[in-house]
């Protein structure tokens, strides 16, 4: 604050008085020059206690929630939809939540009605997600920007009425006929590719939307290994999938600024998922009935990420649909009337995906990582890092999807269409596209 030079004040005749020269001019609150050392020195001490105590002035003038969230949204830096997602919590919930208050007056009891009215609105998931994103932009508040000495959101133990914690959404028991059923009305919505999306899910765990509809000809089993661009992985691959069918999860679609991109999958997710033979011999067929690069494409052969999947595809499907009739308008899109598949009352197509999660660990003797790496997913700690998958596990999971099949499909009778007709081979018919050359979406 203040400090003594060593040197002493001369008087008039140009002798030392007892007056200590200080190497500066600073003063207290108030304006006034310290009389002494000592002084100085205490006042010092009280800001020190000040800081560590948390108390004492802002460091950055009082900024309104609109304002910051507009600022905190500039300043994140993540991939297209996570984006997408962040701005969609902000504009319908945070920013009009918050919109009369500043970053620095919010209170933790304003916080907890805040938490209470988001989780009355909405359902468990988007309101984990609402709150986790204000939590985020709370700490940001703190830590980076300034606007606040501490967040509003205090983590204490638990007192008064208990309340177990929601730490996933309840699932009902999913029958393989249900998964039958939802595939055999996805037929009558869709066609062949229908009853295939449904199956591929199921039986593969790829991610929907993005990585169903990302999946091209050149990386699905009857083109993959030998279509893979990069000479190494062909290579690699060659080799050890011999007498193994498998598909590539190299990209995921959707739209980025309004147009089509591929990017990485999820948690940059690559893999290699080995299929049945009933898999591959329904991806063959698909693929022979049409000369796109996609493997699924809509109900007017066009790429699903134009369509408004869940109200044309997917509620139909999981809902059931009365009986339509044929005629001059309706004629493509006659279906008989679909029942509602009750095990999956209210799910999305996601359900799926965890439906074949459940199925890996049945049987009680595949290997963990085999699993986690067929979902996407990485091991953590100690486990994760020595542990990989060898053929002999991806032959087993093979065999045993196989022989689910075998028995609670076709050994229990269940209904199975009959394959499409193929493209007619001709000379007019080139080779078709072996993938889309949509751009790719590079991250930093």
């Amino acid at each position: 604050m203040k400090w003594w030079t060593g040197q002493y004040k001369l008087d008039d005749d140009g002798r030392p008085t007892t007056t200590k020269l200080y190497g500066s001019a600073s003063k207290n609150l108030d304006g006034v020059p310290f009389a002494d050392e000592d002084e100085a020195f205490t006042f010092g001490l009280d800001r020190e206690s000040d800081v560590r105590n948390h108390r004492g002035g802002r460091v950055t003038t009082p900024i309104n929630m609109a304002d910051y969230c507009d600022l905190w949204f500039e300043g994140v830096s993540l991939r297209s939809n996570s984006m997408l997602s962040y701005k969609s919590r902000l504009s319908a919930v945070i920013r009009p939540y918050w919109a009369q208050s500043t970053v620095d007056e919010i209170t933790p009891i304003q916080y907890d009605a805040f938490r209470k009215f988001v989780q009355a609105k909405y359902s468990h998931n988007y309101a984990k997600a609402v709150l986790g994103t204000f939590k985020m932009i709370m700490d940001d508040a703190v830590v980076k920007y300034k606007y606040r000495e501490e967040s509003p959101i205090v983590e204490q133990k638990r007192r008064g009425l208990y309340k177990k914690k929601q730490v996933r959404r309840v699932k009902r028991q999913l029958s393989t006929r249900s998964v039958h059923q939802a595939a055999q009305n996805a037929y009558y919505v869709w066609g062949f590719a229908g009853w295939s999306y449904i199956w591929t899910i199921a039986f593969t765990g790829l991610r929907p939307p993005g990585e169903m509809f990302g999946l091209q000809r050149g990386y699905a089993s009857p083109y993959w290994p030998a279509s893979e661009p990069d000479a190494e992985l062909r290579e690699e691959a060659l080799q050890r999938y011999e007498s193994l069918h498998a598909l590539r999860v190299q990209y995921q679609t959707y739209r980025a600024d309004k147009r089509a991109v591929l990017a990485a999958p999820k948690y940059d997710s690559w893999r290699t998922i080995v299929i049945p033979q009933f898999l591959h011999e329904m991806h063959q067929a698909l693929l022979a009935s049409h000369d796109q690069p996609w493997m699924f494409l809509s109900i007017h052969g066009k790429p699903l990420l134009r369509t408004n999947f869940d109200n044309t595809y997917w509620f139909p499907i999981r809902d059931g649909a009365e009986e339509r009739a044929s005629g001059p308008r309706y004629e493509r899109w006659a279906r008989p009337a679909l029942p509602a598949v009750e095990e999956m009352a209210g799910e999305d197509i996601y359900r799926l995906r965890h439906w074949h999660k459940a199925k890996l660990d049945e049987p009680g003797n595949i290997p963990r990582v085999a699993v986690e790496e067929r979902m996407g997913h990485e091991l953590p700690g100690v486990e994760g890092t020595y542990s990989e998958v060898t053929l002999a596990m991806e032959e087993r999971i093979a065999g045993y999807l196989q022989r689910v099949w075998e028995k609670e499909v076709v050994g229990a009778a269940l209904w199975t269409p009959t394959f499409p007709i193929p493209l007619p081979d001709s000379p007019a018919n080139p080779a078709p596209p072996l993938f889309s050359g949509l751009p790719i979406l590079e991250y930093e």
